[in-house]
């Protein structure tokens, strides 16, 4: 199945994004997952990993949608108060290159589950894999 596909199936809150725009996203996560490391699971891996970014960019949050509430639902808020307002945000999500970020979509968590499952075999030099 292609990444789009996937995207699709798994994904319907971006049912109305164009296959363009699917296919933009995904050419950006592409360079980021191994296709050696995930073989067979090599377009689940990128559909899940475009749809966590798509999430986090808020870009197809709907319209009705405050900005405060389409930022607490990429996860970057850990606390808001309305009365004398208070933000505060959440540092996993802050924290540059962190596989923490991860954590913060449905479609971040599925793509680490997936990546966990993946098992690369030790091999030795002349040898078969190391059991």
């Amino acid at each position: 199945m292609e990444p789009i596909a996937i995207i699709r199936l798994v994904a319907p809150e971006f049912a109305a994004v164009s296959d363009a725009d699917l296919s933009q996203w995904i050419s950006l996560c592409e360079p980021l997952v191994s296709k050696r490391k995930f073989g067979a699971l090599y377009n689940q891996a990128v559909a899940l990993l475009a749809a966590h970014r798509m999430k986090l960019s808020g870009k197809y949050e709907p319209e009705e949608t405050s900005a405060i509430s389409a930022i607490a639902n990429a996860g970057r808020v850990a606390s808001y108060t309305e009365g004398q307002v208070s933000i505060s945000f959440n540092s996993a999500a802050s924290a540059a290159g962190s596989e923490a970020t991860y954590e913060l979509t449905s479609y971040g968590q599925q793509f680490l589950s997936l990546r966990r499952s993946i098992v690369v075999p030790i091999t030795l030099r002349g040898g078969g894999p190391y059991v």
